[in-house]
């Protein structure tokens, strides 16, 4: 099994959960807390293709900084230069193995990974 990322905001409910989860299965993550290790367009891009999920799926659009910024969630470059700026704006918790990625909203979302592992 290929080594599990885990994007992970500790003061995030679900993001803790999450981790639990994982935990509770003897599964050796490793952790990044992307709000002190952000990440960057290249490493956005990879995550949102690994995801296969729409562009919207990866920020948190309910944010007040999201707003301001007054962006179409349409263009994915402008999108993920805002995530890149703010990294607050990036969905939580994920997890990617470098071939699938899966968003915890529920935390249980991202145990897909372990399927056929």
């Amino acid at each position: 099994m290929a080594a599990i990322i885990y994007y992970h905001n500790p003061r995030c409910s679900k993001s803790r959960q999450g981790l639990a989860l994982f935990e509770a299965r003897n599964i050796e993550l490793k952790v990044r807390r992307y709000l002190d290790t952000p990440l960057d367009i290249t490493e956005l891009t990879g995550l949102l293709a690994r995801l296969q999920s729409p562009l919207a799926s990866l920020v948190r659009t309910n944010e007040t900084s999201w707003k301001a910024m007054n962006i179409d969630i349409g263009d994915q470059q402008r999108t993920l230069e805002a995530i890149v700026e703010d990294p607050r704006l990036l969905q939580r918790p994920i997890a990617d193995d470098g071939q699938r990625a899966f968003i915890g909203r529920p935390p249980e979302a991202m145990l897909a990974l372990l399927d056929n592992a």
